[in-house]
Parts: structure tokens; C-alpha cells; sequence
């Protein structure tokens, strides 16, 4: 179960899937396609290929030695766009780029046409070892056909491509990849975990890498059946080590038997998807990852462009406002008798926005539009947190980071106005709020 969804995720990253099932899909339909054979009175006769046998053959060596061509321009605009944007924006969105449909399609269009071309010329002309005039003329017309939906891939391929690179496509992808880990997230409780007590075994990790996907679920029949409670101590998206401590399992009563820690390391290992790479299946904060080294990477002297940090956050007000509305904190699965217990800790909104937001302001402080952006989402934040006293503290706290550094960086009183002024118009609009708003669904 859980391999077929690792391998799924990695299928849909990877450029040589569709590709390959298009090469297939050509062989087949060549086969299919060298087997019609058009008399002179058929209708489908004007389709066919009017030339000679030779000129089939010039015809399918001419698509294929092309095709070839244009698949390494292909590749080579596409390595350059990878390049681009792991050095101008970060190297955690070239999976994003490696993902996109689109080049996918354009490169599968192109194998298919070298495929069915190649293949082609096994049969165009030759049969028996001898040259001979019969041949499947149709088969001809469709390579025809495939050249110029290639031709017309390499004009779509140049437009998706100058677009794709653009800031507002970046972070719009990244956004919405984001948005999607959002409004999958799993049922959570944001109570304090329980903490471990002085009898509680430890199960070691078996393999190094990031956690991708946690599955209580899955472990929770084991849990049940020996009454345990089993409680990891990396989030979704950590990196663990082989050997080290993954995990807490113990037993209401120190005198309680203990089961055998070997086989809950198993099982645990068996309930989570652990790979070299972070993925957005339920990796929250790894896509607002890459907002974030959007921003700073924009605020670096190398590069000087604050404005494309302020898209940046932009776009991360949207996911947090996302995430306002919704609970945020441990995923827990437990059997209706409370025999069993699986908890998979998660991060609260707090901690989210401590970790986000602060990483921007301590690289952007000194910028006034920065600071407005910034103190933009907290404001959109606290018109939809409603009255939950940790949220709003949450965001109360980060105001007064923010004025902090701001206050300290900035030189210019002139230049403080504006920013004093976002910071004034979030404490004034929390009154109003507190009775507008509604509250987080439970």
C-alpha cells in the first residue's frame, strides 16, 4: 500500500514515465496501423501516402533524425529552466518544474513520433529481407501527422516554458501545492501531546530520510491488541537517522508486560513512507518552504529584489489563511475502548507562523515593504482566527517582532510611518473581529 503510493509520487516527478508509456502506445499503434491495408476505391484512400516505397523511407528517416534533434533542444531549454530556478528562486521548486504535465506531454509527443517513425522503417519497403513497393501507406500518413504535432509541441513547449519561469507562475505553483497538503490534512487535536513516562521503550528508526506520509491508522490494530500507546517524536517532513529514537511505546503500568519492541519497529516502519526527498503529500510547511526561500533568496545582496519577496508572502496569506480556519496540531488514531493509541505530532499555527514569518523578517526587516507584507498577512490572519486566544497571541507576538526589528533596522522615521500604521491597523480591527468572525470548526 504504502510503496504504491510512494511510487506514485515519485512517477509523477519523474520525466521519463509518460514518455516511455508514449513509446509504447507508438509501437502498438504502428503495429496496429501497419496491418490496414487501403484499396484504391476505399474512402480513406486519399489519406494514404501517394509516394513511393523510397520515398516512405526518406520520408521516416527525415521525421526521426528531426525528432531527435528537437528532443535534445527540448531537454536543453528544459535544464536551463531548471537552473534558473534553483539559483534565482530555490532548488526545492525544480521538483515542481520536474512535475509539470505539460513538459511531460510535449516530451512524450516527441519520443512517440521518433518511436513510431524508427520502427517504421523495419517495415516501410522491406519485406523478406528484399525491397518491395508494397507497404502500409497509412502507417506513413500517421508519422506525417505525428511530425506535425510535434512541430506544433515545439511552439506550445516555447511559450508554457517563458511563462513557467516567471515569479508569479512560480509562486502560484508552490501556492496551490501547498493549498492542496492544506485541504488534505487529517483530522488533528491541538491539545498537549502526552508526554512519554520513565518505563516507555524506544523503537529505533530502520532507515534514514525523510518522513513523506504517517499512517497511525495502519498501526493502530497492533497498538490495540497489546494496549500500548505509541507516540514519534519527528513531525512529517523531518529527517530521521537509522538507529536513532523514532518513537515512544509504552504501557498504562510500569509493571505491565512489555511487547516485543522489534516487531512495533517493523510495523512503524512499514506505517510511514520514509524517502532521500521531501514531498507535499502531507508535508505541510514544505511547500510554504519554498515561498519562504523564495523571499529570502530575493532579499539576499546578490540579488536585491524585495518586491518579489512581497509576492512571496502574498502568496503564503493565502495558505495561512487557509490554515487559519482549520485545527492544526498532533494526528492521533485511537480505538473507540482506548486500548490503543498512535499519535503523529504536528506543528500548531504558532509555531507555523514562527518559523515562516520570522525566517522573512530577520532577512527583510530593513525593507519597509517588506514589514507591510508581512504585517498584510498577520492582518488577514486575525480577521479569521476568531477567538482563539493561542492564534491571536500567536499573531500578537509576531506584530511585535516585526515592530521590533523594524524599528531597529529601519533608518528613516519617514519610512517607519507606513509600517506603524499596518501594526495600528491589525489592533484596532481585533475588537470588531472578535465578534464577527467565526469560530474554527472543531
Amino acid at each position: 500500500m504504502f510503496s504504491r503510493e510512494g511510487f506514485r509520487e515519485y512517477a509523477s516527478g519523474a520525466l521519463w514515465v509518460w514518455p516511455s508509456i508514449a513509446s509504447l502506445a507508438a509501437l502498438i499503434a504502428g503495429s496496429v496501423m501497419g496491418q490496414i491495408v487501403i484499396s484504391p476505391q476505399s474512402p480513406l484512400a486519399p489519406l494514404a501516402f501517394q509516394g513511393t516505397a523510397d520515398d516512405a523511407r526518406s520520408l521516416l528517416t527525415s521525421i526521426s533524425s528531426t525528432v531527435v534533434t528537437v528532443i535534445a533542444l527540448v531537454l536543453g531549454l528544459t535544464v536551463v529552466a531548471l537552473q534558473l530556478a534553483s539559483t534565482q528562486f530555490s532548488p526545492r521548486l525544480l521538483r515542481n518544474f520536474l512535475r509539470d504535465r505539460s513538459t511531460q506531454v510535449v516530451l512524450s509527443v516527441f519520443m512517440a513520433t521518433f518511436v513510431y517513425s524508427t520502427a517504421g522503417l523495419y517495415t516501410v519497403g522491406v519485406s523478406g529481407g528484399g525491397r518491395t513497393e508494397e507497404y502500409p501507406r497509412l502507417a506513413v500518413s500517421g508519422a506525417m501527422v505525428l511530425l506535425f504535432a510535434s512541430l506544433a509541441m515545439v511552439v506550445y513547449f516555447a511559450d508554457h516554458l517563458a511563462h513557467s519561469i516567471q515569479i508569479d507562475a512560480v509562486t502560484t505553483r508552490a501556492e496551490l501545492g501547498a493549498l492542496k497538503v492544506v485541504q488534505r490534512l487529517p483530522g488533528t487535536v491541538e491539545e498537549s501531546r502526552p508526554e512519554p513516562p520513565p518505563w516507555a521503550v524506544s523503537l529505533p528508526a530502520l532507515r534514514s530520510g525523510y518522513i513523506q506520509t504517517a499512517h497511525p491508522e495502519a498501526l493502530l490494530p497492533l497498538a490495540s491488541q497489546y494496549g500500548v500507546s505509541v507516540v514519534l517524536r519527528n513531525r512529517v517532513g523531518e529527517h530521521v537517522i537509522t538507529g536513532t529514537t523514532m518513537a515512544f511505546m509504552w504501557r498504562p503500568a510500569e509493571t505491565d508486560p512489555v511487547p516485543d519492541a522489534a516487531m512495533f519497529a517493523r510495523a512503524l516502519d512499514e506505517a510511514l513512507d520514509i524517502g532521500f526527498e521531501r514531498t507535499l503529500q502531507q508535508d505541510i510547511t514544505f511547500g510554504m518552504r519554498q515561498l519562504v526561500d523564495v523571499a529570502c533568496k530575493a532579499l539576499s545582496p546578490a540579488i536585491n529584489d524585495p518586491y518579489t519577496a512581497v509576492q512571496a508572502i502574498d502568496h503564503l496569506s493565502v495558505i495561512f489563511c487557509g490554515m487559519a480556519i482549520r485545527p492544526l496540531g498532533d494526528q492521533v488514531a485511537q480505538d473507540a475502548k482506548g486500548a490503543g493509541m498512535v499519535l503523529v505530532p504536528g506543528r500548531r499555527f504558532g509555531e507555523l507562523l514562527a518559523v515562516m514569518c520570522g525566517t522573512i523578517r530577520r532577512y527583510g526587516a530593513a525593507e519597509p515593504i517588506v514589514c507591510q507584507a508581512l504585517l498584510r498577512l498577520l492582518n488577514s490572519c486575525s480577521t479569521l482566527v476568531g477567538e482563539d486566544p493561542a492564534r491571536r497571541a500567536a499573531i500578537d507576538k509576531q506584530v511585535a517582532l516585526i515592530m521590533l526589528d523594524a524599528e531597529r533596522r529601519i533608518a528613516q522615521p519617514d519610512d517607519l510611518v507606513a509600517v506603524r500604521a499596518a501594526a495600528a491597523a491589525i489592533e484596532k480591527a481585533a475588537p470588531t473581529v472578535l465578534e464577527e468572525a467565526p469560530k474554527p470548526p472543531a
